[in-house]
Parts: structure tokens; C-alpha cells; sequence
């Protein structure tokens, strides 16, 4: 029944590659195409997680549906980006809850052992006890015997009594080590899910270089390197975000239009760049963390032949490492 309901997205999907055929291919969305076709070939993920991999096609059907329009290359990277993300989120899902199963169906079969074991050793000794009153009733003289055989069983059933109590209490573990179980795949989804709301109201992009946000020239007047106060609070959300996530570091590159000379343009980015980082710094993250460096005209967005262009080259990038602190080559 699952395959069925899959069938019109990997329909879908196949017509969006062959659509897709004839223009070059985003690789970060090939990656996103090739994960959730390997998803979808997933027993396990189809039948444990069919929301998290509903949620993957809906946003992989975005990023193709952006590819197929021609959108801007950062934009599809973005979204193939998030698609992929949820097809792992989709992986994962499936996997924790295949543990869990595993887990429960583990405890189950040791308490059904347990409980096999406490039975035969309490008819063996109901067995020894009657046998013990047979002999009583023979003779007299064996009711000494027979007592010390009936103390000995009832020491044995004080041992199973032990025993039963001491699988009892191993079950109540392993039942709590489930919910720690459980409770840590919760605690996992719902910081992924922070992570991802974060980066979105970030404006993070996905790109070769790692995640990049992008501050326009709004942060500075004209030919300046001092912050506007709305630049600052611009940059709140940025240090909220590096408070949250220690291990992870930044480096600020600033960049200027064209006009003006090379060594004016280099200096006046450095001097951004730095203001940036001074800023951070206010905020309370560690200058440690922190890495600057101005281009000044180079590596243009756009072109400075019009206004529109130059005040889209005029820009601060801040690349956010990963979760070890590490930055993709430039």
C-alpha cells in the first residue's frame, strides 16, 4: 500500500530528470535525487518513516520545480539542500525506530525465558514437597528427613523468589533505557529541527564554500565602516545562533563595488569586516572565533555598470564552519 502512495512522486521525480536532461545539473540536487530514490527503495524507511520521506519528496519536488524554472542557482542549491536534509532526517527516523523495535522485541523474548524458568523451578518444587509428605506418611522415623527436604525447597523458593524479583528489576531497566532511548531520538529530531528554523531566519544559503549568510550594505552609510544600529541588531540573531552552537566558528569577508581605486575598495572592506567582527565580539562571542578578511572589488555578484549591481556587490559574506569548526576551501 506504501509503495503505491510513493508511486506518483518517484513518477515525478523521473519526469524531472528527464526534463532536466538537456540543461546542466545542480549537483547538490542530483545528491538530493539520488537520496531519495535510495529512500524510497528502503523497505525500512517506507515502512517506519512514510511522513519524514513524504516530507523529503515534497521538498525535493521544490527544488526540481525550482531547477525546471531556471531559478538562480543559489536558490535550487538551497532547497536541494533542505531536501536532502530531510531525506537523511527521513534515514535516521527509520533507523532509531527500527532500534527501538529491536529493543522491545529483545526484552520481551528475555522476559518470556524468565518467566519459562520461574515455572519449571516452582513445579519442581511443589514436586519435592509432596514427595516429602509421602515419606512423612511412611514412616516416622524419614518425617526428620523430610523436614530438611522441605526447608531446603523453601530455600529454593526463596531463591527463585530472588530470582523473579532480579528479572523484575532488569526489566524496569531495560523499559528505562527504552524511553532514554526514545527520548533521545525526540531530543535529536527537535534539535534538527531548531538548526533548520535557525539557518532560515539567518537567511543562510547553502554553497560550495559551506553555509553563507549575506549582509547587504544597509549595515553602513556610504563610504563608512561604522555599523548602523539596525546593522547591529542584524548581527543579535547571528550571535544568539554562535552562543547556541560554540563548536562552530565564523569567517567575515567584506566586498565593495567597483568605484574608487583597488586600494581604497581592499581597505574599506578589511575596515567592514573587522566592524563586523567588533561587533560579535560586543555580543559576546570569542574573538577566537572569529576570522575577517576584505576582497574589496573582487568576486563581484553583479554587475557595477548599474546602481542595482553595485549596491548588490556592496556586502558583507559571513561563512559559518561546520560542527567542528571547519571551513570548506575558498
Amino acid at each position: 500500500m506504501l509503495n503505491h502512495r510513493f508511486l506518483p512522486t518517484a513518477l515525478l521525480a523521473m519526469a524531472i530528470l528527464a526534463g532536466c536532461a538537456s540543461v546542466p545539473e545542480n549537483s547538490l540536487l542530483n545528491e538530493a535525487r539520488n537520496d531519495y530514490s535510495a529512500a524510497q527503495n528502503n523497505p525500512q524507511v517506507i515502512n517506519l518513516a512514510p511522513t519524514e520521506l513524504k516530507q523529503a519528496g515534497d521538498a525535493l519536488a521544490k527544488a526540481n520545480n525550482a531547477s525546471d524554472k531556471k531559478e538562480d542557482a543559489s536558490v535550487v542549491t538551497h532547497l536541494a539542500y533542505l531536501a536532502k536534509q530531510r531525506v537523511a532526517i527521513a534515514q535516521e527516523t527509520a533507523r532509531q525506530k527500527a532500534a527501538e523495535i529491536a529493543v522491545a522485541n529483545a526484552a520481551a523474548e528475555r522476559s518470556k525465558i524468565r518467566l519459562e524458568s520461574r515455572t519449571v523451578e516452582a513445579s519442581k518444587a511443589r514436586q519435592s514437597a509432596a514427595a516429602s509428605k509421602r515419606e512423612a506418611e511412611v514412616s516416622q522415623q524419614e518425617a526428620t528427613t523430610s523436614q530438611r527436604q522441605a526447608e531446603a525447597a523453601q530455600q529454593s523458593a526463596a531463591a527463585s523468589q530472588r530470582q523473579a524479583e532480579a528479572s523484575q528489576r532488569e526489566a524496569a531497566t531495560s523499559q528505562q533505557q527504552s524511553e532514554l532511548s526514545q527520548q533521545q531520538a525526540r531530543d535529536a529530531e527537535m534539535r534538527t529541527s531548531q538548526l533548520e528554523t535557525q539557518l532560515k531566519e539567518l537567511n543562510a544559503k547553502q554553497t560550495e564554500r559551506g553555509l553563507v549568510i549575506t549582509l547587504g550594505d544597509v549595515l553602513f552609510d556610504t563610504n563608512k565602516a561604522q555599523l548602523r544600529s539596525g546593522g547591529s541588531r542584524s548581527l543579535q540573531k547571528l550571535a544568539d545562533f554562535l552562543k547556541q552552537y560554540p563548536q562552530r566558528k565564523v569567517r567575515v569577508e567584506g566586498y565593495t563595488d567597483s568605484t574608487g581605486s583597488a586600494d581604497y575598495n581592499l581597505a574599506l572592506s578589511d575596515r567592514r569586516a573587522n566592524a563586523v567582527r567588533t561587533s560579535l565580539v560586543d555580543l559576546g562571542i570569542n574573538n577566537d572565533r572569529i576570522a575577517t578578511h576584505g576582497y574589496g572589488k573582487e568576486s563581484p555578484v553583479a554587475n557595477n555598470d548599474t546602481a542595482t549591481g553595485r549596491q548588490s556587490n556592496r556586502r558583507v559574506e559571513i561563512i559559518l564552519s561546520d560542527d567542528s569548526g571547519n571551513f570548506s576551501a575558498r
